[in-house]
């Protein structure tokens, strides 16, 4: 088993912490092999983030630190779609947050799984802070490639205190959306 997950956004956007929380729940409570790199524009709010994670059952599989095909990518914020295309591979399953206009996909050969992440974790917790958490949520109830129990446990590790409940809450609500019940 091997994946390639690339997570692009906007700064602010949580996608370092939700690359972080995916790394540590496939190591530490997953057993399994991790390499992820990160980066990000030096503007604090609204340049380019990006988490690069490569996931496997074995280290000998983890042969590159970033995605150069990503077998599974997260756009939190659609018009970056155009500028990563090129890390896609035919069959890319693709996660976009459709609470953004989106002009053109311009892509093809890739599974496309929209859903409005920050138009719900608005709706729902009046914050839009924890979309990144939706998000995750939509992506593990519909891959599984990690269990809802590893998630949560690195959620503990990696929040402070006094956002952890919250990010909890936003996560089970992408499991509910991946299951149907939204």
């Amino acid at each position: 088993m091997r994946y390639e997950l690339l997570i692009v956004g906007r700064g602010g956007q949580g996608v370092l912490l939700l690359g972080k929380i995916l790394g540590l729940a496939a190591a530490k409570y997953c057993n399994l092999y991790v390499t992820s790199c990160e980066s990000y524009a030096a503007e604090t709010r609204g340049g380019d983030s990006r988490a690069d994670l490569i996931i496997a059952s074995s280290e000998d599989e983890l042969d590159y630190i970033k995605v150069r095909g990503a077998d599974i990518a997260l756009f939190l914020h659609p018009d970056l779609l155009t500028k990563f295309s090129n890390l896609l591979k035919d069959s890319s399953k693709v996660f976009i947050d459709s609470s953004f206009p989106i002009q053109s996909l311009g892509i093809r050969n890739v599974e496309v799984i929209k859903a409005p992440y920050t138009k719900l974790a608005e709706k729902e917790f009046r914050n839009v802070r924890v979309a990144n958490m939706v998000a995750l949520g939509h992506l593990i109830g519909i891959l599984k490639i990690l269990t809802q129990e590893s998630i949560e446990k690195a959620i503990d590790d990696l929040v402070s205190s006094e956002w952890r409940d919250l990010n909890k809450k936003a996560f089970k609500l992408g499991i509910r959306i991946a299951s149907g019940e939204l």
